[in-house]
């Protein structure tokens, strides 16, 4: 269960990662609207919605969201994402220990050994042969910047 609720964070932070393109108006959208944008963070999607954590990660910011992809989520067995899914409490604190309050980019986050979740817990961070892991699970697109923050890609869902 608990690699299960580290997926579904991860997956978050790569959907928010993955597409701070502008919106129509020259914009840079926010953490939400980028990864609904980006297709690839569906499932990410989908948990924060069953969180009740959109309007917060709408919100003015800055927010540094580690994103797990689809691909991520569907490495977690279907009956263990559905129970994260539907169990409001425990997504919360998977989905928010995919976040770290402020805007830490790229070249800020590989001087750290590790950094505070909005969850409360603290997740590690290894830079090992140029390469970035958070809680071992691997950086794959960095820097996404966005409205409210900045999104880092990961390969794999986190968990506290």
């Amino acid at each position: 269960m608990k690699s299960l609720i580290k997926a579904v964070a991860v997956t978050f932070l790569v959907a928010i990662g993955a597409n701070a393109s502008a919106d129509h108006h020259g914009m840079k959208k926010d953490i939400v609207d980028t990864a609904v944008a980006a297709g690839s963070f569906n499932t990410l999607v989908t948990a924060v919605q069953a969180a009740g954590l959109v309007e917060t990660l709408k919100g003015d910011g800055p927010f540094t969201v580690f994103a797990p992809t689809d691909e991520a989520f569907a490495a977690i067995p279907a009956a263990d994402l559905e129970a994260l899914l539907a169990d409001k409490e425990k997504l919360t604190a998977v989905l928010t220990y995919h976040v770290v309050p402020g805007k830490v980019m790229a070249a800020d986050v590989v001087g750290l050994d590790s950094a505070t979740t909005v969850q409360g817990s603290d997740v590690d961070i290894e830079v090992v042969d140029g390469g970035v892991t958070i809680d071992g699970a691997n950086v794959v697109t960095t820097d996404i910047e966005t409205s409210n923050g900045v999104i880092h890609v990961i390969d794999a869902v986190i968990m506290p």
